[in-house]
């Protein structure tokens, strides 16, 4: 059972390490921390240095040339900086990797010889390492022992967390064993700050310095602090470090380093840090001279500040033939603020506090246990098998980025989870994947994320305005403010060539933003938030599409002209300048979905409410009877009785598939590719990922039906088979969601093909299949999207009208699972499937009893009481066994 709560690694490998980094981040929604060796030299601190053959990464050294990359994120935490690209200044704005809290550097110094050498992973001196990430508790455990050429071992045990309870707080640790000699062990604990932006490589040639101001300090007590601030947002930030030294201690054998015991801190009642601060080695302080005669038995700690970074030293008896000696445990406490938090006055004196009353590592790994107990009691999944421990990886990452910390916080969903730096920690659509599992479980933190979204309305009305529109025009890509932050331009790896990126057409976003306001407030049942910030955003994306539509009077039709879809592939038709393309179906189609609901909702709305609104908003009663004529109106282009990509995609030229992937192997980047080739995927019927498909995740087969029959078009079983395999033949899964829409549309349509999809779902990032894309920060959309797909596509589980609706529609490796969700006033609704049959669990209370439709029938489920339902029969045929996803 302790296997499926963790994630293990055996080995050290370098080729390996930015992936595993990615993969053990640590955070608590307010802040994480890449996996990242404590032990990773620090260039700004010229006393520590790392041995050969690897170099630290410096401005002069490529980021590929070192294996390690330290990075922690605050949640919002943007800077600004300007570039110049081909001769044009170009701004970018990203998420800000703050000052490193973790370094941990040591060395051993047996009695009688020289200081050894400072000890990393990459050191000829390791002889064994692993690593475990404990899902259960929210825990990074390393292992490493070293051997020098006399046989001489250090055994060296960490357990890292970031603590679920208390945001601001973070901790290390690590016990010292010696084996084969005795002596004293230097051990150097501090706080970098000079760290940059350099965590993607296609991005090096941009300006990545976004830290300026850099103050250190050393207080009498044994704090050690570091401020700074960024750039251009000038957010403040603070970190404090607290460092001490235990004997006695041995580490427990599944749950990482226990509580270490004995006589109490190395250099008596006081701190370890010594008296006061330190600015420079000294003569006697440096790490490279030996300690003095008295080190064995009166450590002396040394704290040294630099510009950039702080630092404490502490020399500590270490003895395997004592018993108050044996081994020595070092726990260090690390608190962050920054000037965005509430109620903090400044940053650091909330640090510095924080960490001075922050309770010894056994206190802070018990509190923060019991944190992720109650989390995991909000979420729970239970899916057996390897599938389950991936499905428990990918919730894991979830909830790191989005905790109900984050529901306080100003933020959106960082598409790249805060794990790293690839799309410079910038929301997308993603909430589109990740809100649906969250309105379930912890909707506070839903309405968090719309909340990000209803502040920057004003700016998505002005984007509107400035492109000639009425309403909210959402950006494709935005970070501090709201602005448009997609870049004009984007480097194609394959050629070299900067090229135009057109990517910000994709005004479906705006559509995504309405479909998560109104899922959200179908699963809670929140009609307050429907009708104040939900009706005006609702309303104001209505009118964006509304005044988009033009009319066609050869077509009879509406049409939304030059945009862009989410396949991204096409931008242009092929042999024009003009960019964007003409009714792609599934930006009309969600366009309608919008114009629809907001038509439903204006009337719906309270007369004092919708009075107040329209005065708001300046919204003439006449635009509701405009949305609905144009939701019934809006153009949908078929060719050969497939639904078309967008108008005109069924003239493109067919591709030769077979011949790209002999060639190249991996065509998931077509479009790169082609570019290099002096061609381009515009030419083509090629699709980088679910488009027309990406309907069938949004709707279900009913509710998409009837929206097609709304604007006037069939879309019956065969259609939509043939549509689904259509596109299925031209899609090269360039990005890691494509094969999730996928497997959850053949769950449906084609359940033998769903399996291989879904296996390629949840391996996307454990497996890194893109190829190096998961170092740079996990998908966090396909890792929500993969556990949802458990809890409602194979359930085919919707809240709507008061009810939860269910259509089943399972795999036969995944038939059996269970899921805990809160509907309504309910908190723990149990839904448990077993081969063909549901049972469905709802707790006892004063609440009223939930509505459960499945098969066209109305059950009714009373407060503490429990159901077997049979399942509908389903006329799929059973798929052949499929291998289970791979072990890391």
């Amino acid at each position: 059972m302790a296997q499926a709560w963790t994630w293990s690694y055996e080995g050290y490998d370098p080729r390996e390490e930015r992936l595993r980094e990615a993969l053990c981040t640590l955070g608590n929604g307010y802040f994480a921390t890449r996996g990242a060796a404590s032990e990773t030299p620090v260039t700004s601190l010229t006393s520590v240095t790392p041995m050969a053959p690897v170099t630290p990464v410096t401005s002069e050294t490529s980021s590929e040339a070192w294996p390690h990359y330290p990075g922690t994120y605050v949640a919002g935490c943007y800077n600004r900086l300007t570039s110049t690209v081909r001769g044009r200044r170009v701004e970018n704005e990203d998420l800000v990797n703050l000052p490193n809290w973790l370094p941990l550097h040591y060395r051993i110094h047996p009695a009688g010889t020289a200081p050894g050498p400072w000890l990393t992973p990459d050191h000829e001196h390791l002889v064994e390492h692993g690593q475990s990430l404990d899902l259960r508790g929210g825990t990074l455990i390393r292992r490493s022992v070293y051997e020098d050429e006399a046989g001489r071992r250090l055994h060296v045990e960490q357990c890292r967390l970031v603590h679920m309870g208390d945001p601001h707080l973070a901790a290390l640790h690590t016990v010292f064993r010696a084996e084969g000699w005795a002596g004293v062990i230097e051990v150097e604990s501090g706080i970098d700050g000079g760290v940059r932006n350099s965590g993607v490589a296609r991005y090096r040639d941009l300006s990545d310095q976004h830290l300026t101001g850099w103050v250190t300090g050393a207080d009498e007590d044994g704090v050690v602090s570091l401020k700074c601030r960024t750039v251009e947002s000038d957010i403040g930030v603070a970190l404090a470090a607290r460092t001490l030294a235990v004997y006695g201690g041995e580490p427990g054998p599944e749950t990482g380093p226990g509580p270490v015991t004995g006589p109490g801190p190395v250099t008596g009642p006081g701190p370890v840090t010594g008296p006061g601060p330190v600015t420079g080695p000294g003569p006697e302080t440096g790490p490279d001279s030996a300690p003095g005669p008295d080190a064995h038995s009166h450590p002396h700690p040394h704290p040294r500040q630099r510009e950039k970074t702080v630092f404490q030293r502490l020399v500590l008896p270490l003895s395997p033939d004592s018993d108050t000696t044996a081994t020595v445990a070092v726990d260090k406490t690390v608190a962050l603020h920054t000037t965005r938090d509430l109620a903090i006055g400044s940053p650091l004196r909330a640090a510095v506090a924080a960490v001075r009353r922050a309770p010894d590592f056994a206190q802070l790994l018990s509190s923060h246990r019991q944190a992720w107990a109650d989390l995991w009691g909000q979420v729970r999944l239970d899916v057996p098998g390897e599938a389950g421990r991936v499905l428990r990886l990918h919730l894991f990452h979830v909830l790191q980025t989005l905790s109900p910390h984050t529901a306080e916080l100003d933020v959106g969903v960082p598409a790249r989870g805060l794990h790293g730096e690839a799309y410079r920690g910038h929301v997308f659509w993603d909430e589109l994947f990740v809100l649906p599992f969250l309105n379930l479980h912890l909707p506070e933190v839903s309405r968090g994320l719309l909340d990000y979204r209803y502040r920057r309305l004003p700016a998505a009305c002005r984007a509107a305005r400035e492109a000639g529109r009425a309403g909210a025009m959402y950006p494709w890509q935005s970070a501090a403010n709201g602005r448009e932050e997609t870049q004009e331009l984007h480097l194609n790896p394959h050629s070299g060539r900067w090229l135009p990126d057109r990517s910000r057409l994709q005004h479906h976003v705006g559509s995504a933003v309405a479909y998560n306001v109104w899922q959200y407030c179908q699963a809670t049942g929140d009609t307050e938030y429907l009708y104040s910030r939900g009706a005006e955003m609702l309303l104001q994306i209505a009118r964006f599409w509304a005044d988009s539509a033009a009319w066609d009077e050869s077509l009879a039709r509406y049409r939304i002209r030059g945009v862009v879809g989410p396949d991204e592939y096409h931008d242009a038709y092929p042999g024009t300048e003009a960019a964007g393309l003409d009714d792609n179906t599934y930006t009309n189609v969600t366009a309608a979905w919008v114009l629809s609901r907001s038509t439903e909702l204006y009337r719906a709305l309270p007369e004092t409410r919708r009075r107040r609104l329209c005065d708001r908003m300046r919204l003439d009663s006449a635009e509701p009877e405009r949305w609905e004529d144009i939701s019934r109106r809006l153009h949908v282009p078929y060719h050969r009785g497939i639904i078309s990509q967008f108008a005109g995609y069924g003239e493109l030229e067919e591709l030769d598939w077979t011949g790209y992937r002999r060639r190249y192997g991996d065509i998931r980047r077509l479009d790169r590719i082609l570019e290099a080739e002096g061609d381009t995927a515009n030419r083509y019927q090629a699709s980088k990922q679910a488009d027309v498909l990406m309907l069938g995740y949004l709707f279900s087969p009913e509710e998409l039906a009837g929206l097609f029959r709304r604007l006037g078009y069939p879309l019956d079983g065969d259609i939509w088979r043939a549509t689904v395999d259509y596109y299925l033949a031209r899609t090269s899964h360039g990005s890691t969601l494509s094969s999730l829409v996928h497997a959850w549309v053949l769950a449906r349509v084609r359940r033998e093909a769903a399996w291989k999809y879904c296996v390629e779902a949840l391996t996307g990032d454990v497996a890194d299949i893109q190829g190096g894309t998961t170092e740079e920060g996990i998908h966090l959309g396909a890792m929500a999207g993969t556990v949802d797909f458990v809890q409602r596509g194979m359930t085919g589980l919707e809240t709507r009208d008061d009810a939860l609706w269910l259509a089943p529609a399972t795999l036969p490796q995944l038939s059996k699972f269970g899921v805990r969700i809160r509907f309504r006033r309910h908190w723990d609704v149990d839904l448990r499937l077993r081969s063909q049959r549901l049972r469905i669990a709802v707790p006892d209370s004063h609440h009223p009893a939930v509505r459960v439709v499945l098969g066209g029938h109305t059950h009714v489920i009373t407060p503490g009481t429990a159901r077997w339902l049979d399942l509908p029969p389903t006329r799929h045929s059973p798929p052949p066994p499929g291998p289970p996803p791979p072990s890391p």
